[in-house]
C-alpha cells in the first residue's frame, strides 16, 4: 500500500472526522465531539488537526490534533483506522505533529492518554513518550 498523505483538515473533512472517531478513537471519560468544536479548532488554528489519507481512495486512515497554545505543545485524538494499525500511520502522524511544534518554537510535547487505554500506552511509549508521575490532570467541565 502507498504511504498515506498527511495534510491539515479542512471544514469539508469534519463530518468524516467525527464518523472516523466513532470507529477508531476512544470516547470514554470525555465530552462528546462535535462539528461545532472542530469548526472552532480550525478557525483558531487551521493546521492543528492533521489527517492521514489514503492517496488512492481518499479514505481517512488516521488523525491527530497537534495543539499549540503559544506556550505548550499538546497532542490529542491520535487515532488510526483499526484495519490499518501497526503500519506506521500513528508514527507518521506524531512525527508530523512534532515537526509542527518544532517549527512553532515548541520544546516539549505532551499527550493526553487514558490510564485504561493499554493499546495507546504501547504506541506512545514506542514513540518515546512516558507518563509524568509528578503531574496529574485537573479538570472542570464548563
Amino acid at each position: 500500500m502507498p504511504a498515506p498523505e498527511l495534510r491539515p483538515a479542512t471544514p469539508v473533512d469534519l463530518d468524516a472526522v467525527l464518523a472516523f472517531w466513532q470507529l477508531a478513537a476512544e470516547d470514554a471519560h470525555r465530552p462528546a465531539d462535535s462539528a461545532r468544536a472542530l469548526e472552532a479548532l480550525l478557525a483558531r488554528d487551521p493546521e492543528a488537526l492533521i489527517l492521514a489519507v489514503d492517496p488512492a481512495t481518499a479514505e481517512l486512515l488516521g488523525t491527530v490534533i497537534a495543539g499549540w497554545d503559544g506556550w505548550r505543545c499538546h497532542l490529542y485524538r491520535l487515532a488510526v483506522h483499526p484495519g490499518r494499525r501497526r503500519a506506521g500511520i500513528g508514527r507518521l502522524l506524531v512525527a508530523a505533529a512534532e515537526a509542527r511544534f518544532r517549527a512553532l518554537g515548541g520544546t516539549r510535547a505532551d499527550a493526553m492518554v487514558l490510564d485504561e487505554n493499554d493499546l495507546a500506552h504501547h504506541a506512545w511509549r514506542s514513540g518515546g513518550y512516558a507518563p509524568q508521575p509528578e503531574w496529574s490532570r485537573w479538570v472542570k467541565p464548563l
